[in-house]
């Protein structure tokens, strides 16, 4: 059923203004972003939004109610690819995640706006302003607490530094005093690679272990000719 010329322009300025809002609100999330220098800032929010809202309000104006579902279906699964882009991997630590999680979020402030739901698509945008503005002193605050591995699922590392000729063996003592400590390896990570040594880190499957019995796998480790230090460390899973 084709639309009447004033219809088709009441549905033109509906989507005009469904892209505005998803813009200025887009904006007001970028700002954020942008002020604390994240991969994903102004642009990239914004841009994200108003396409949301845009193909959105293309589902709606073809197909009603139905086809703006279909389409935001889409847009959840979509925009996944865009934030694996902006989430790094760097040794042990994984970086990006919230940023990811932003701009998973101003999709859904953008899919609202072009669906002709402003009011929800501002509470949505307050609340991802709420989470990455003040929740940070909490996070910060509950970061600086010393990790208690009782209550969190921890994991350990065992490392040793080799000369490069010594990998070999320095594998062997790493498997030999941890299996016989009843210590299970996950796997062996080379952190560092020089001419002259080689740092490597074994990664204990997660559990709970006894600082006293980690210190004294170290020590004979240390004690070894082939390894020139020995440490172990704890972090929390990610």
């Amino acid at each position: 059923m084709s639309l009447s010329p004033l219809e088709n322009l009441a549905s033109v300025g509906g989507g005009f203004i469904g892209m505005l809002v998803a813009f200025l609100l887009g904006m007001l999330i970028g700002l954020e972003r942008q002020y604390r220098q994240r991969t994903a800032g102004l642009r990239t929010n914004v841009l994200v939004a108003v396409g949301s809202a845009a193909f959105a309000g293309m589902g709606m104006r073809l197909l009603g109610a139905e086809g703006a579902t279909r389409i935001i279906s889409y847009i959840v699964s979509g925009i996944g690819f865009l934030g694996a882009g902006v989430i790094m991997k760097e040794g042990t630590n994984v970086r990006g995640l919230n940023t990811a999680a932003t701009l998973w979020s101003s999709a859904a402030v953008g899919a609202f706006a072009g669906s002709g739901l402003p009011i929800e698509a501002a509470m949505l945008t307050a609340f991802v302003l709420a989470g990455n503005t003040l929740l940070r002193p909490l996070v910060n605050f509950i970061n600086r607490q010393p990790m208690d591995e009782k209550v969190t699922e921890a994991v350990y590392r065992v490392h040793v530094v080799t000369p490069a000729a010594d990998v070999p063996d320095a594998r062997e003592m790493l498997f030999t005093e941890l299996e016989g400590a009843n210590y299970p390896i996950r796997e062996i990570e080379m952190l560092s690679e020089r001419e002259e040594q080689v740092e490597l880190a074994a990664v204990l499957t997660p559990s709970t272990a006894n600082p006293l019995e980690l210190d004294a796998i170290v020590a004979r480790l240390a004690s070894r000719p082939a390894i020139k230090s020995a440490a172990w460390t704890v972090s929390a899973t990610h």
